[in-house]
């Protein structure tokens, strides 16, 4: 048995579930009514439906769920890229209530899929502002952060998302990487970065500071909470939004790389040389 699925199948037992790919049409139902509870959106703009998962499945791309009994707990979906690339994306993934460990198992055993069929990598996006995400993201998984991209989706009207912008930061999952095959035994790089200057920053109020870009290691602020702020702050929440695309997406459009993130809330982005 490959590592990949040696550590697939140690996260999900810590998990306290099986992971494992999905194929049959009640199962499909299953993941599109899962997603519909997590994201919650417009009806006339479901996430997925069941005849696109039936397809995709059918076409020889990633359809997955975590199951706690019988109980769909959390569901993935990717699509393959180029064949030049050997990607996989990875477009919706999503775990019920708290699920503890489960989207951790989930990825690996998405992980482990992919390596099967020659994939060297998986791709997805995600909201900047949601700082347990990137946390997971950048440091539990030990993704990279690859590009910024502005309004990426357009205004998608769910829960989650609210009706604002919907920036994206691109992930890429380089599956073989060393930082890899340790976050997913259970060792992940470290978040924190001691002696960094503060490109952005955090008010007592919640809103965004801007602070300056001039060292070599910058730390990004990303909000407490921005899924509650949206509710109870809208106009707090789309300052975010334009600072974090400020400082953010320019420090990568100008090739600096994101190295990290604080567990406290700090993107920790690394310059090429000091400006």
């Amino acid at each position: 048995m490959n590592t990949a699925v040696v550590a697939a199948d140690a996260a999900a037992r810590a998990a306290g579930v099986t992971t494992r790919e999905i194929a049959e049409l009640r199962e499909f139902d299953a993941v599109c009514r899962l997603f519909a509870e997590i994201w919650r959106p417009d009806p006339e703009n479901p996430l997925a439906t069941t005849e696109l998962l039936r397809a995709l499945s059918k076409a020889g791309n990633y359809v997955g769920g975590a199951f706690n009994g019988a109980r769909l707990v959390g569901a993935s979906t990717g699509f393959f890229g180029a064949p030049a690339d050997a990607t996989l994306h990875s477009h919706i993934a999503g775990v019920a209530g708290s699920g503890c460990g489960v989207g951790f198992a989930l990825k690996l055993h998405q992980r482990a899929w992919a390596m099967e069929r020659g994939a060297s990598a998986i791709k997805w996006t995600f909201d900047p502002l949601v700082a347990r995400n990137a946390y997971f993201n950048l440091v539990k998984l030990g993704a990279s952060a690859v590009e910024y991209l502005p309004d990426f989706y357009g205004r998608v009207y769910d829960d989650l998302n609210g009706s604002g912008e919907t920036d994206r930061l691109l992930i890429r999952w380089d599956l073989a990487a060393p930082e890899v095959v340790a976050a997913c035994a259970g060792t992940p790089r470290p978040g924190a970065a001691g002696g960094a200057v503060v490109a952005l920053d955090r008010s007592a109020g919640g809103l965004p500071v801007l602070g300056s870009l001039a060292g070599e290691t910058l730390l990004v602020a990303a909000p407490a909470d921005i899924e509650r702020q949206r509710v109870s702050d809208p106009g707090g929440a789309r300052e975010w939004r334009l600072a974090v695309r400020e400082v953010l997406g320019k420090l990568l459009g100008d090739g600096a790389r994101v190295t990290g993130f604080d567990k406290s809330g700090w993107y920790v982005v690394t310059r090429r040389e000091t400006r």
